[in-house]
């Protein structure tokens, strides 16, 4: 899966969806959207808010977004209520759904299952799905993740270094 995703977003020309229950990238990952970013690729992710099911993944995904936000990335909060989708949506054209979270955990350990949709009209209706679940998030922008409290990025941080096991 993390193979996959990484083809995938270093194929990108236009545009990233992205929903994760658990989104803590690894500097690859990172990287991978980072260049995309530099491509003029407009990338959307919608993360957990404040309902979420696992504090320290939640913690440990904050921790990692500094070179995100910083290259362009919309880091979205989801707020009604618990957020648990895993879809990747690339250039309304190709969508993957499944059980597959941004995270080590997935990429590595658990045994994942998505399915890959080649499908223009379908991508759209997905598209359409996902910019319902933006208007019900809360955008995190660069400044506002840069002034969070000490005590909260020390959290966070501490949280990170166990991203490979999460």
């Amino acid at each position: 899966m993390h193979l996959m995703y990484l083809l995938a977003i270093t194929s990108v020309q236009h545009s990233i969806h992205l929903s994760s229950a658990y989104f803590v990238p690894d500097q690859l990952s990172t990287q991978a959207l980072v260049d995309a970013l530099k491509r003029g690729v407009r990338v959307q992710i919608i993360v957990p808010g404040e309902h979420s099911d696992a504090a320290v993944v939640q913690s440990a995904s904050r921790a990692r977004w500094g070179d995100l936000l910083a290259a362009g990335a919309e880091i979205h909060e989801y707020q009604p209520t618990m957020y648990h989708c895993k879809v990747l949506i690339i250039d309304s054209l190709m969508v993957s759904v499944g059980s597959t979270n941004f995270d080590n955990r997935s990429f590595r350990l658990n045994d994942e299952a998505n399915l890959n949709i080649y499908a223009a009209d379908f991508a759209r209706q997905q598209v359409e799905v996902f910019n319902a679940d933006l208007s019900r998030s809360r955008r995190i922008s660069l400044h506002e993740w840069q002034q969070r409290p000490l005590a909260e990025k020390f959290l966070e941080h501490t949280a990170s270094l166990f991203g490979a096991q999460l």
